[in-house]
């Protein structure tokens, strides 16, 4: 037997609005979607470049992505988005050791690679590694695993190129 049929229709349309708000109430609110983040907001970070026998520079740099010339390499952007390693541009290592190379005045080269999107900076100060030595560039003490100019930054982040023997093959 179906008891809705002899509901009046106001009793009925009341049942209707109370069904209808109950499920309103148990159903979860969407979530707002995050807010997007600045796209390439210059941050303060703390930049150390130690080569074969000295620091040749450990001081902060305000930097955010940008495009950089090498003398060997050309100009290029550098600012996160290299080889589609990031939707947006942001700071990256290699910008903040060019933003410390003009901040200082010394300077620094690096090969291009296309098919990397990315340099291989082979020269800091005057101080290139030919085939024993190279840049190593970490990040708050990793060693980076993408290119310099793949990695976003942020504020507060210690950036390190080192002067870094290389290891024999074993």
């Amino acid at each position: 037997m179906n008891h809705t049929s002899t509901l009046s229709p106001a009793r009925r349309a009341a049942l209707v609005a109370g069904a209808l708000g109950l499920a309103l109430a148990v159903t979860p609110v969407a979530e707002a979607a995050p807010a997007k983040a600045t796209a390439n907001t210059a941050v303060k970070v703390t930049v150390t470049v130690k080569g074969p026998t000295s620091t040749l520079f450990n001081g902060s740099v305000t930097t955010k992505g940008h495009s950089v010339t090498t003398a060997t390499g050309g100009t290029h952007k550098c600012d996160g988005t290299n080889n589609e390693a990031n939707t947006s541009a942001g700071p990256t290592p290699t910008a903040a050791l060019d933003d410390a190379a003009k901040k200082q005045g010394f300077t620094w080269d690096g090969t291009w690679y296309p098919s990397f999107d990315d340099y291989f900076v082979t020269t800091i100060g005057g101080h290139n590694g030919g085939n024993a030595y190279y840049w190593n560039i970490a990040v708050n003490g990793e060693a980076t695993q993408v290119g310099g100019c793949q990695l976003h930054i942020k504020a507060g982040d210690k950036v390190a190129f080192t002067w870094t023997k290389v290891n024999p093959a074993r």
